[in-house]
């Protein structure tokens, strides 16, 4: 089966966030399944850097404003198609934006650029390539199905991922006149969105099928309150509306072999941990005794709940517990964080910032990891403290939900508990889970079938892997029809 995926990025060449570890995985997973999956991203300088031999497969003369070409290149095991339009995507900065984080004013140009190329492709402008099914993922992608709707490849199965509906790609009608597409596109049932032009809009009315990154979160976009505003459209398609959780790489998150770690251990040898949970104190300054360290990795943002954080953390040192938190972003909450440091020396540490590698040391040596978000569509950290034995206290939305089960009385007797829930995302429901985990934590026997429970969880890309497969075939089959 030959599958054309459409990405603004994909690790381990470019990326931002969750977007670019699916797009990354997914080829992988499914080579085994008999499926060839090429992905087409953008020529970004870190990608054009990446391959020496330039093969063009298809040119043009003009692309939204300049010359472009695409090539065929296999690069960290991936087969890619890539988009290089100097004009477009050679500059520095971010994918989307400028190093000072503002957006690219052209971002419109750009991804219609790449969705203008996703939907050629698909209608067999490469030679001796036609892909049985195409993958978008994101607004950055999503015109690729306008693309293929009003142009060739009107008959090819098509599919979106929605990775975070939040971001929508909404722009002002004047741009559709550039867009090449028909007059026709420019309505209700097309890519016109209040007035303007919306890109995931246009991906979501065009798919065959939509897919989010957990059954909770696709759920969830059919209600105004996490709709985003596109709520209506979402419940009119929701025979069409697939959830599917993320995996994880597995090899990379291991704690039998990660490189990151002071000491590597498996759910049979957790007292190796120790090691790690030191590092974490001696890098935090914290203080060195048995209370539980929950550690916090995320970027500080309203969404992942860091204001809830924020008002909580008093309460949490109250409760018995130390705080490790590493992030970046919102200038507010990093100073409230900061501050809350400051009272609380020994109990609370802040980084500021991201740093992979401490990144792992803190999910091998903390004893949990609270992710107290308002949304999450799927959540990648939770899966990585189940893999470490770091136990996830989580809100309960979206893949959150899905992923944990929940320490209650029942779970813990029948020892199937791997984590702790809790609702609604506020700082009192925050605070009542915190006083759950320390008192789980002062019991040995419940605390370490907790780490080992989770670490036997199934959080490899296998089983979400097998379920894109299923709904491939059952687009194929609708094409038969």
């Amino acid at each position: 089966m030959q599958v054309l995926s459409v990405t603004p990025e994909i690790f381990p060449l470019i990326k931002t966030g969750g977007l670019a570890d699916v797009t990354g995985a997914l080829p992988v997973a499914l080579a085994g399944k008999g499926v060839a999956m090429r992905t087409l991203v953008p020529g970004y300088p870190q990608i054009m850097d990446a391959f020496k031999k330039k093969k063009p497969v298809h040119h043009y003369p003009l692309l939204q404003g300049g010359k472009a070409s695409v090539h065929a290149a296999q690069i960290a095991g991936l087969d890619l198609f890539v988009l290089d339009a100097p004009h477009l995507f050679d500059r520095p900065g971010g994918p989307y934006g400028n190093a000072a984080g503002a957006d690219w004013p052209d971002n419109w140009r750009r991804f219609a650029a790449l969705s203008q190329v996703g939907g050629d492709i698909a209608g067999g402008a490469v030679s001796g390539y036609q892909p049985d099914i195409v993958h978008a993922h994101d607004w950055q992608s999503a015109m690729t199905l306008a693309y293929m709707r009003y142009g060739q490849a009107v008959g090819t199965p098509s599919m979106i991922t929605v990775h975070n509906l939040a971001f929508q790609g909404q722009f002002g009608a004047g741009i559709f006149g550039e867009l090449g597409l028909p007059a026709a596109a420019m309505a209700l049932d097309g890519v016109e969105y209040y007035g303007g032009v919306g890109f995931l809009k246009a991906g979501l009315q065009a798919a065959w099928a939509i897919t989010t990154v957990s059954p909770t979160y696709a759920q969830e976009i059919r209600s105004p309150e996490f709709g985003m505003g596109l709520d209506g459209l979402i419940n009119m398609r929701s025979v069409d509306l697939y959830g599917i959780v993320n995996g994880i790489d597995t090899e990379i998150w291991n704690p039998e072999t990660d490189k990151h770690l002071v000491s590597n251990y498996t759910a049979r040898t957790l007292k190796a941990r120790h090691p790690n949970r030191t590092a974490v104190e001696d890098r935090f300054n914290l203080d060195r005794d048995d209370s539980p360290i929950v550690c916090v990795i995320s970027r500080l943002t309203w969404q992942k709940g860091m204001d809830i954080l924020a008002t909580a953390v008093d309460g949490i040192v109250a409760r018995g517990a130390r705080l490790a938190i590493l992030g970046s972003g919102d200038a507010g909450l990093e100073g409230a964080l900061l501050a809350a440091a400051a009272r609380h020396r020994g109990r609370i540490g802040v980084v500021v910032g991201y740093d992979e590698a401490l990144s792992h040391t803190m999910q091998g040596g903390c004893d949990a990891i609270v992710i107290p978000s308002r949304f999450e569509p799927c959540g990648l950290t939770q899966l990585y403290g189940l893999r470490y034995g770091c136990v996830p206290v989580v809100a309960r939305t979206g893949g959150l939900a899905d992923t944990i089960i929940d320490a209650n009385e029942a779970a813990i007797s029948a020892g199937v508990a791997t984590g702790f829930q809790f609702a609604p995302a506020d700082a009192g429901a925050l605070l009542h889970a915190i006083r759950r985990l320390v008192a789980a934590h002062a019991n040995p026997a419940i605390w370490t079938s907790m780490q080992r429970q989770g670490m036997k969880a199934d959080v490899s890309w296998d089983k979400s892997a097998q379920k894109y497969l299923e709904l491939y075939r059952l687009l194929l089959s609708k094409r038969a029809v």
